[in-house]
């Protein structure tokens, strides 16, 4: 049922995080919420919806909580009750640490330096943004069966290690920050360009994203790269409603009608634009990106030189063949189509987009624009076969059929 799926894409991540809490224990929180889904499935279709359906998706979990900690325990009864009694006493308790928002705590408590960087990113995006395997290996560009496996011994190394799901000490948040601030984007970048599905956009993702990352420039207003993230974050969501037609078809950037951007989003993105400077991170120039696009007059005002220095900047952070590959696409506006071309050819064989559909559409768009139809019908079908999301693939079909002789 929609109603179902729209709940579950709100409150996964809300109540994991307070289940887990509340429990500590991810495994317990996680089943509980699945089984408060699974009830609610049953329920609601002759029920209907209750008035607070995050509510009563919290409350069922909890429940379901409490009847595995009962079934697992061999304690008497009154020693059990003593136990959960602990357990919400200690989360009712003040808490003296400087992050107050459980998806982020969430966040935090995942970014544990006993769990490798690969192991942290895909628990909290599973955790918190309730995606897929599917999901995170289509983001990550791993293998499901590899990402799969990644998940679960996290699990395993939280349960069996004894690391306590808390925040830690304000001292060592620094250096779990990066985490949190990948996390947060990986967030957005999953709705703001669906990976897979029916909809181009997820527009909870996309709202938890913007969210998430005003939070943290709250929690932390003297981090320039958590500035620098909302910023980003703020200029893409600004363009989110014209991103599609009323039939949910992919609008391209430059055919957008630029007088529906949501200037407030703007006008908000370009202020933690400049209260990042100094940040040191790859947030700031993909900003600075997405700000020269959100104040060009027009598409044809683009400022391309601008862009370019902004994507050496990211590659020279980041390594990123991703952010060779856009480049490219970049240096084709700036130089001349053939030219991104040649700059698409560097990185075109780099085995870490092999997972990647990255190349084909770029390539298809440049040839396409350089008058080369023919070879650019062939690479948007080709990247059609490699789209993900239902939007996607039309709209690169549509291209493809667009450069028929």
């Amino acid at each position: 049922m929609t109603e179902l799926d729209g709940v579950f894409r709100r409150e996964w991540g809300p109540a994991v995080a307070a289940l887990a809490r509340w429990s500590g224990d991810l495994t317990v929180a996680e089943d509980a919420v699945q089984e408060a889904f699974a009830d609610a499935l049953r329920s609601w279709p002759r029920d209907g919806v209750p008035a607070n359906a995050g509510g009563w998706i919290l409350s069922a979990a909890r429940n379901r909580a409490l009847d595995r900690l009962r079934r697992e325990s061999d304690r008497p009864g009154k020693e059990l009750a003593a136990v959960v009694d602990d357990i919400s006493a200690r989360t009712a308790r003040a808490d003296p640490q400087p992050v107050h928002d459980d998806e982020l705590r969430m966040m935090f408590t995942c970014a544990h330096p006993a769990l490798d960087s690969a192991a942290q990113l895909a628990l909290t995006l599973r955790l918190i943004s309730g995606l897929t395997v599917a999901e995170i290996a289509r983001a990550l560009l791993q293998s499901e069966a590899a990402v799969g496996q990644r998940i679960t011994r996290a699990k395993n190394k939280i349960r069996h290690a004894n690391i306590p799901l808390r925040v830690p000490p304000a001292e060592l948040l620094p250096e779990r920050t990066p985490h949190v601030l990948a996390c947060i984007y990986s967030v957005f970048t999953e709705g703001y360009w669906s990976t897979a599905g029916p909809s181009a956009i997820r527009d909870e993702l996309c709202d938890e994203g913007v969210r998430l990352a005003e939070e943290m420039c709250a929690q932390m207003p003297d981090l320039p790269d958590a500035d620098a993230l909302a910023a980003l974050v703020l200029l893409h969501d600004s363009r989110r409603h014209t991103r599609v037609d009323a039939e949910g078809a992919l609008v391209p950037l430059d055919e957008q009608d630029r007088s529906r951007w949501n200037r407030s989003r703007i006008n908000r993105g370009l202020n933690r634009l400049r209260r990042a400077a100094g940040a040191t991170g790859p947030y700031l120039p993909q900003a600075v990106i997405a700000a020269v696009h959100a104040t060009a007059p027009s598409w044809e005002e683009t400022d391309w030189v601008t862009i370019c220095t902004a994507y050496d900047r990211l590659i020279a952070l980041t390594g990123s063949p991703v952010a060779r590959a856009n480049r490219a696409l970049a240096v084709g506006f700036r130089d001349g189509f053939d030219v991104g071309l040649a700059a698409l050819d560097e990185v075109a064989d780099d085995p870490r987009l092999a997972r990647s559909n990255a190349i084909a559409p770029i390539r298809a768009d440049l040839l396409r624009r350089s008058g080369r139809r023919d070879e650019a019908r062939d690479w948007y079908r080709r990247a059609a076969e490699g789209a993900g999301s239902v939007p996607a693939r039309a709209f690169l079909h549509r291209r493809s059929v667009e450069c028929e002789p």
